[in-house]
């Protein structure tokens, strides 16, 4: 049994009709239709709002139709799985080179087109989706940025709830022009990324994302070497005169203080743990 019959079947038991279940998911009265129809695949449960509010309203037990959902998202995967990914759309790879750092706009281009929805295409691509993503999740509920949202974008407030709902459940090989024109083209200002360590700047739309800049690395380092304690170090922790007042916090920082060449001895911690204790060796926050 799948979603749309078990709420067909349900509305038809409690004689609602699509426009109510419509305007209690807080959707368009198409979506639903779509929904039912076989037209829209039922969204991932994880990402979406919807089939709590609708099993509300249905008057189902808690969670049903989210694990009907999930088996059924499972099952059309498997039928999928063989077929080769696409490349993207045209418009969308426009729309990305068109955010690009310009200084590297032509060098990205040349990859992208030698290696069409390659490793570092799927990789900038997938980076911008789960940022916009993280946006649009978080501010799902709040009225007043969808509203913004779906006015620079020419749409009701209803059928950007919809896009939402819709853009939360694609991914990188199914992202859409759609995708593009109400959420990665508003929302994201610019974008770089260091070829050589593949770290990436995302900077956002200060109007319509919290956090106005995104930073990801992707660096190899070698695991950091254990160090011995040193005996300068030890000789001042044993010294009451010199370390009796000294807190667990400052010790831990004494403790990660590295050295080249000389020792340090017992004063120099000393003097360390006055000058980490003088407010006038720092900045007022």
């Amino acid at each position: 049994m799948d979603v749309a019959l078990v709420i067909r079947r349900r509305l038809e038991e409690l004689g609602f009709e699509q426009r109510e279940l419509a305007m209690a998911a807080r959707v368009t009265e198409s979506y639903i239709s779509q929904l039912l129809t076989g037209k829209k695949a039922p969204p991932a449960p994880e990402r979406t709002d919807i089939y709590s509010r609708m099993g509300t309203f249905l008057k189902l037990p808690n969670g049903e139709l989210s694990r009907l959902a999930d088996f059924q998202r499972k099952e059309r995967l498997k039928s999928r799985l063989a077929d080769p990914p696409r490349p993207l759309f045209r418009e969308v790879r426009e729309l990305i080179l068109r955010k690009c750092n310009p200084a590297k706009k032509r060098q990205i281009g040349a990859i992208f087109e030698r290696q069409p929805f390659g490793e570092l295409e799927r990789l900038v691509t997938q980076k911008l989706l789960d940022v916009v993503k993280r946006v649009a999740k978080e501010e799902l509920e709040n009225e007043d940025w969808l509203r913004i949202v779906a006015r620079l974008s020419e749409r009701s407030y209803e059928e950007m709830r919809v896009i939402i709902l819709e853009f939360l459940d694609t991914d990188v090989f199914h992202v859409s022009i759609e995708n593009c024109v109400s959420f990665l083209d508003p929302l994201i200002e610019s974008w770089d990324i260091d070829l050589a360590t593949f770290g990436m700047e995302i900077v956002l739309n200060r109007r319509l994302a919290p956090g106005h800049v995104k930073k990801f690395e992707f660096v190899e380092r070698e695991p950091e070497q254990p160090f011995g304690e040193e005996s300068g170090l030890k000789e001042f922790l044993r010294d009451a005169s010199l370390s009796g007042d000294a807190s667990e916090q400052e010790i831990e920082f004494l403790k990660k203080l590295r050295f080249q060449g000389k020792r340090p001895n017992p004063l120099y911690y000393y003097r360390e743990l006055q000058n980490l204790r003088d407010p006038l060796h720092f900045r007022s926050s």
